[in-house]
């Protein structure tokens, strides 16, 4: 995946450019959605900037460029305007997510102000930037029911979701938990930290793990990420 137009003024799309590789025929559409992050304190000024179904998917290696809408401000806290926060992508099959990558977005204002007094209000958008920290995504999968001869993974007692990390680790996590604890300074000690390397995103049979009652793993679809890069 490789985020587009970044960085850039905050009223523009968001662009990303996301290859995936399918390895067997898939009965439905998938689902791939943009979603913002408006609060850290407030899941409901989350925002849903677009929804689309890619399909029919043809096996092998495809590519396209999801783009959405800017956030609207006009439904976020003042407060939660400038700063650190977050943008999801999603991609569901059959109603299941099964990946997510998140990436830190740092809305910037471009004049300078006083911080103890704050950017004038209301705020002028045509002054505020927006750079997405785009190497360093954070990828989480989960593992759904990929055919009608797959078994359901069963939950653990507390319904979290099953998730699979970046070492093909079963873990537990809510998927509507976002951590966005990173400041300004953290996110410019990020930016500085040096050239980015190659990411690569594979649901392949390890990363997807959906057994039969066999317990052998069933994988039907990838999704590959190469290397994050910011634009200057």
């Amino acid at each position: 995946m490789v985020v587009l137009d970044n960085p850039t003024y905050v009223g523009n799309p968001f662009q990303f450019e996301i290859t995936f590789e399918c390895l067997q025929e898939l009965e439905d559409d998938l689902e791939w959605k943009v979603i913002y992050v408006g609060s850290a304190e407030d899941s409901s000024h989350d925002q849903t900037l677009e929804e689309v179904l890619v399909g029919p998917v043809p096996v092998g290696v495809n590519k396209f460029v999801l783009q959405s809408e800017p956030a609207d401000f006009s439904s976020i806290p003042e407060n939660d305007i400038l700063g650190v926060t977050v943008v999801l992508v999603t991609c569901s099959y059959k109603d299941q997510e099964f990946v997510r990558v998140g990436y830190y977005v740092n809305n910037e204002y471009t004049e300078e102000y006083d911080p103890e007094v704050g950017p004038p209000s209301p705020i002028d958008f045509t002054k505020v930037t927006r750079q997405i920290l785009s190497d360093k995504p954070r990828v989480t999968r989960f593992p759904i029911r990929w055919g009608s001869n797959d078994a359901i993974l069963l939950l653990p007692p507390n319904d979290d979701v099953v998730a699979v990390d970046d070492a093909n680790n079963i873990i537990t996590e809510d998927p509507d938990d976002v951590d966005i604890s990173m400041d300004q300074e953290d996110f410019e000690e990020e930016e500085d930290d040096g050239d980015s390397e190659d990411a690569d995103i594979d649901l392949g049979e390890e990363d997807e793990v959906s057994c039969d009652e066999e317990g052998s793993q069933s994988s039907h679809c990838a999704v590959q990420q190469p290397a994050m890069i910011v634009a200057e």
